[in-house]
């Protein structure tokens, strides 16, 4: 699926569940699908499904590879590191297309991050979203994760963008708040959408609103 803007993954898991229980005349809660890795609500692009039984390759799926278009902008940070949170201006230095170039390239490879306050790692059984809106201090330990590449990066003060290409569990919220760390000027995460997960592609998604019994029906067969 290419997931919208302004829809949650879940919102996305519903609504195909509700599609695929009418196909198979069951009710939603009988009905399995299952998305293999979370796209927060302000982020587009390619969320992949499975469906009965497929629903088992979950685990598996969210290990794999995935490619992202990113839009950072600098002088800026944000709460919950994206354009959902509040954000606060921090700095007016303008740094130079070489100094963004070459800090970009220092996170390819394996790097320490630290995951997002606000993200769905759970925490003592809680999500650490809920524990960050409900004001309370998420503290989570940082890991080691691999970016792969990063090409085609342009900029244009305050707006960089690039595309990623990272392993499982890294945070391209997190990935934005270190380079405007390192850069001097703090940066948030203004726009994503991912491209690839895997082998799977972009180009062969389609959006839920479009999304038809016929087309899904062919999709499952």
């Amino acid at each position: 699926m290419d997931k919208p803007q302004g829809w949650t993954s879940f919102d996305v898991v519903n609504y195909v569940r509700k599609m695929v229980a009418e196909l198979e005349e069951k009710k939603p809660k009988n009905t399995k699908v299952g998305h293999t890795g979370t796209l927060d609500p302000q982020a587009t692009g390619l969320l992949v499904l499975c469906v009965g039984s497929y629903t088992k390759k979950v685990p598996e799926l969210i290990k794999q590879d995935k490619t992202y278009e990113v839009e950072l902008t600098l002088g800026k940070v944000s709460t919950t590191g994206d354009s959902e949170g509040e954000i606060t201006g921090v700095s007016d230095k303008v740094p130079s297309k070489k100094d963004v170039a070459g800090v970009i390239s220092g996170f390819v490879g394996e790097i320490e991050q630290t995951p997002p306050a606000y993200s769905a790692i759970k925490v003592n059984g809680k999500r650490a979203y809920e524990l960050a809106r409900a004001g309370k201090e998420v503290k989570l330990e940082p890991r080691i994760v691999t970016i792969n590449s990063i090409n085609d990066v342009e900029y244009e003060y305050p707006k960089v963008t690039f595309t990623a290409d990272v392993g499982s569990g890294t945070y391209i919220r997190s990935l934005a708040e270190d380079i405007g760390e390192k850069l001097g000027t703090g940066a948030y995460m203004s726009a994503l959408r991912r491209t690839k997960v895997g082998d799977k592609s972009i180009d062969d998604a389609i959006d839920p609103k479009k999304l038809t019994s016929e087309f899904l029906q062919k999709t499952l067969v």
